[in-house]
């Protein structure tokens, strides 16, 4: 019987054993890592969302030669603006000012400016030409030659409803312009549509009456 029961004690403790074995194999449950708290986002801020937008306003500016544009945005972005974006708005800044004041040339006339602004149309500057030509009108309002260099800019560059809208003004303010964009072959791209050959080919209007002879009074 002692026999029986010590070997009945000792197979229990070597299932004790086992079980404390099994249990300590198990797996432990790791902790997962904190979470970082989040980090501002800038954009969120009202104001760097305008020095962003600003920042690239300025930079389609520039490349449509609108320096005097580009110019005024990237000197709000150095004032007001954060400085990851201030040190690149004063590089594009300079660039502004190089280009400003190589176009800053003096001309003795409006229609030598309009010469210049010919010139770089022919060249391909679109863009800079147009805004020589605005220029013009800024000084004088009644440049009938600067509206008619519009109009050959706009249709140059697609734009038919500002080519027909400044042709128009040209030769309200100067009708001889009418025969000379009958003969410009910069004009042909809108040489089937009627409204530009109505402009350049009005119907008659009703003869008016003859004045009376002063002579005759």
């Amino acid at each position: 019987m002692k026999k029986k029961v010590a070997a009945s004690v000792k197979h229990s403790d070597s299932k004790l054993n086992k079980n404390k074995h099994l249990r300590s194999t198990k797996p432990m449950s790791r902790k997962k890592p904190p979470v970082p708290p989040s980090r501002p986002s800038f954009p969120q801020d009202p104001s760097f969302t305008q020095a962003v937008q600003n920042y690239e306003t300025g930079l389609k500016a520039m490349q449509e030669h609108k320096f005097d544009k580009a110019k005024s945005l990237l000197e709000k972005i150095i004032a007001n603006g954060p400085k990851e974006l201030s040190d690149r708005a004063r590089v594009h800044l300079s660039t502004c000012n190089q280009q400003l004041a190589n176009s800053s040339t003096s001309f003795k006339s409006a229609e030598e400016h309009f010469d210049y602004a010919v010139s770089l149309m022919n060249s391909g500057q679109y863009e800079l030409s147009r805004t020589h030509l605005e220029k013009i009108l800024k000084q004088e309002a009644k440049a009938d030659f600067a509206f008619y260099g519009l109009a050959v800019l706009d249709c140059l560059t697609g734009q038919v409803e500002g080519s027909l809208k400044n042709l128009r003004e040209a030769i309200r303010l100067n009708p001889h312009n009418r025969f000379q964009a009958r003969n410009d072959s910069d004009f042909q791209n809108m040489a089937d549509d009627p409204r530009f050959t109505e402009l350049l080919y009005p119907e008659p209007t009703e003869t008016a009456p003859a004045a009376s002879d002063p002579k005759k009074r």
